[in-house]
This record gives C-alpha cells, structure tokens and sequence, in this order.
C-alpha cells in the first residue's frame, strides 16, 4: 500500500513540509507520494493532509473561493487524518482570536475542540526557537521553532494535550487531528512528521 500525503499549497510553508514529508517516508521505509493540492479534487484523492504555517486569514479566504476547504472538512470528518501546523491549526480550530485585536473574522473548519490565540507569543521579531518535549507521542526532545506563534488557550474535553511551553499548550492531538503551533518542518529534525506519518498508516 502506497501513502498519498497531500501539503495544502495556497500560501505558507509548503517546500518544507514536503521535504520533511519525503524523509520522513523514507527513514520509516513506507511507500508514498507527497504532492501539492490545492483543489477538492486533488484533496479527494489523499489519504493525509498537511496545512501548513502561513497566514491563516490569507489561506482560509482563498481556500474559501474553490471549495477546497469545504473537501477539507469532508474528508477530515470521515477520518483523514490531518496535521495543522500553526497557521494549519488556526484553520482547524473552533475559534480563533487576536491578543490584540480579539475575535477574527476568519474562515476556519470548526473541527478541533480548541480555542486559539493568534500571535500569542508576539510578532515576527519575537520568534524565538527552544527545546521542547513531546512525552506522550515519545518524543522526549524536540527543537520547537516559534514564528509569530499563537497559542492554544482552552481544550476541549476530547483532546490531548501533548506540549506546553511556560504554561501555554502548543501541541494537541484530537482523534485523526495533529496540531502544533510550532514549526516541525523548519527543524532537521522529522519526529513529528514521522509521527503523521504512522497516523495515517
């Protein structure tokens, strides 16, 4: 069987995820493809979805125009599993709002049980890398790389918090859902996307 892994491409970290995807298929030894989609045909045909760092207002809105993120929800819903990598998180969560400028309005799926604040951590100039942990997927040492990050600030009953960092939970796992508001695919390091990987599999 043959894994067919589709990044979101409407804007953000694309290139990188795919690279970490490829490696990653290849360090388990699992036979895949790992391709850009944009529209729900190609979404129909995966069986992951990455949705990559990036602007989640720019992403959200233009996925809005052909359809593609009504094929996302559909397919999440019937169980692909999906990672939201920051941007990718904002997208999934139930609500979403600004430290500054409080409620957005934004498309987003409705599909994590999380509420998030965006740029939690404060803008571009604050980014910042730091070691984190990951026990409960056994991941014991990953290098969290933090760009304009937000936050998850309340969890639903359902899921399971897998990170925090200084009191702020920033890696959660519901059900078919993998989400960070960090960026594993920036780092060398392709544990989480290994992680993803066996999700699907």
């Amino acid at each position: 069987m043959s894994l067919n892994i589709g990044v979101f491409a409407v804007q953000g970290d694309v290139e990188e995820n795919l690279v970490a995807t490829k490696t990653a298929l290849d360090e388990l030894g699992i036979k895949g493809t790992v391709s850009t989609v944009k529209t729900p045909d190609q979404i129909a045909k995966l069986d992951g979805i990455i949705l990559p760092g990036g602007e989640s207002t720019t992403i959200g809105h233009l996925s809005l125009v052909n359809g593609s993120l009504k094929k996302i929800k559909e397919k999440i819903e019937a169980g692909m599993p999906a990672m939201g990598i920051c941007a990718g998180l904002i997208l999934l969560a139930k609500e979403a709002k600004d430290r500054v400028v409080g409620k957005m309005e934004q498309p987003i799926l409705d599909l994590l049980d999380v509420k998030v604040e965006r740029n939690s951590f404060g803008r571009q100039r604050d980014s910042f890398e730091t070691d984190i942990s990951m026990e409960s997927i056994k991941i014991s040492k990953f290098k969290g790389i933090f760009i304009r990050a937000p936050s998850i600030i309340e969890v639903g009953k359902n899921v399971e918090v897998i990170s925090k960092l200084n009191e702020k939970t920033i890696a959660v796992k519901q059900k078919n859902i993998l989400a960070t508001v960090f960026h594993p695919e920036l780092t060398t390091d392709v544990s989480m996307h290994k992680y993803f990987i066996n999700m699907i599999k």
